[in-house]
């Protein structure tokens, strides 16, 4: 009888430690990347599209740049350069080293 409620206890207590566990990875933050804007979403595929409308590989520039301005909500102004005001944008490389986004 001693043994059924000892049983009976460890797994009501490891059933509330795992949801303390699962509410706790709820709550975390979810990572973002460094010097990405704060703050409501851009409109990216606009920016985008106005950022690669002089590209003359418009749609591999419109798919790098959608993928930055979703990791850093920011693209630059213009069709080129400027990336001095938005360094998250800027920082993506590829895995050699390249810059990500146009």
């Amino acid at each position: 009888m001693a043994l059924s409620k000892l049983l009976a206890a460890s797994l009501i207590l490891s059933f509330l430690l795992l949801q303390l566990s699962v509410d706790a990875a709820d709550k975390s933050e979810v990572p973002t990347v460094e010097g990405a804007v704060p703050g409501p979403k851009i409109d990216c595929k606009g920016k985008c599209d106005f950022r690669c409308s002089k590209s003359s590989h418009p749609n591999l520039c419109k798919r790098s740049c959608n993928t930055c301005c979703q990791r850093c909500n920011c693209v630059p102004p213009g069709t080129s350069g400027n990336y001095e005001t938005c360094p998250c944008y800027y920082a993506q490389t590829t895995h050699g080293g390249k810059r990500k986004c146009p």
